[in-house]
Formats: structure tokens, sequence, C-alpha cells
């Protein structure tokens, strides 16, 4: 579920905000697209094309303690935002496999490791993106953010955590749609690029 990586990008802006208040909602916005990025690549191979774990993780420290060296919002909020990114392909691990019906648990493609070449089996933690344990996740991140935020920033981010209880709440009957929009994810996946 996109949300929860967005949420979880959030509440990295929390943190910054607790040592520059200032910042507090853009580093909410900017944690929040640097969360949900990643899922841009559902328009091309999923967990493929825009997800690396392995270079992420080795790449957001070093921005982050570069932030902390040479502290300016600018720097704050670029760490943010490749931390969140990065977290959010190292998430990603630990759900559900990339298939079309994932409560299924068919696939053994989790997410695609660029510098080994292959794929990262799913560990299954969270079963699968709209699972009641992934809105139970996206919640824990979301809450203590909505409660810190005000005005628009805290409505936009409330709908977004009811949107997503609602989505869980239909995730299953909205196969077909998927389907119709993105092709069958596993099949995709499968004969995609090398």
């Amino acid at each position: 579920m996109t949300t929860t990586h967005g949420f979880v990008g959030a509440f990295l802006g929390v943190a910054v905000a607790t040592v520059e208040p200032a910042l507090a909602p853009i580093a909410v916005i900017v944690g929040f697209l640097g969360g949900v990025l990643p899922d841009a690549d559902l328009l091309a191979t999923h967990r493929r094309t825009l997800h690396y774990p392995l270079l992420s993780a080795m790449i957001a420290p070093p921005v982050v303690l570069a932030a902390l060296a040479y502290p300016a919002p600018e720097h704050a909020l670029f760490a943010v935002f490749v931390l969140a990114l990065a977290v959010h392909c190292v998430m990603d691990v630990f759900g559900g496999g990339v298939e079309t019906r994932p409560w299924e648990a068919t696939s053994e493609l989790g997410v695609y490791n660029h510098l080994a070449g292959r794929w990262i089996r799913p560990r299954r933690w969270v079963r699968f993106a709209g699972a009641p344990e992934d809105f139970l996740l996206a919640s824990a991140f979301a809450l203590p953010t909505i409660l810190v935020t005000t005005g628009r920033l805290q409505l936009g981010l409330a709908t977004v955590l009811v949107a997503s209880g609602l989505f869980v709440a239909v995730r299953r009957r909205l196969i077909g749609a998927t389907v119709w929009l993105f092709g069958d994810t596993a099949d995709d996946v499968a004969s995609g690029p090398k």
C-alpha cells in the first residue's frame, strides 16, 4: 500500500521537525513524496524500475550524515526525501510478492536487487498491499504525524488514512480493475526486461 510508505516518510519528516520546527509542514510533505515515489514504477515493472533496496540503503546514511554535518534546510529536506525513498525500497522486501493476487502468495519475486541482478524473495511479514496488517502499520505512522500537523496538511493526511482504510476493505474486489489498468502483474514481471 503506497500510502503506508508515504506515512513512514511523513513520520521521518516529523523527526526533522523536532529539530527545526519551522520545517515541519514541508518536511512532512517531502517525506511523504519520497516514501511514495518508488511505486510510480507500477506503470513499468513494479518493484524493479524504481526500487533499489541495497543501493538506496547504501546511499541514504551518507546523505543523512552530510545533512547533519552541514545543517541547512535544503540538506535536511533532501535527507528526509532520500531516507524515505530508501526505507520504502527496503520495506518492500518484508512484504508480499508482485503477483496480481498477492494473498495467494504464489510469487517469489519481492524486490529486484540491481546490484546482484536477481530478485529478492518476499518475506511476507506484511502479507500484501492492502492487508489488515498493512493498514495497522500505516496507522501506526500516520496517527502521530496527523497529531503533530495542523490545518490542511492534517486534513489531507487524515483523508489519505481514511482512503487507505477503504482500500483495505475493498482490496480483493479490485482485481478486475487492476488487471484492466496494469495487466497481470506477475506475467508482466516474469516477461519484463532483464
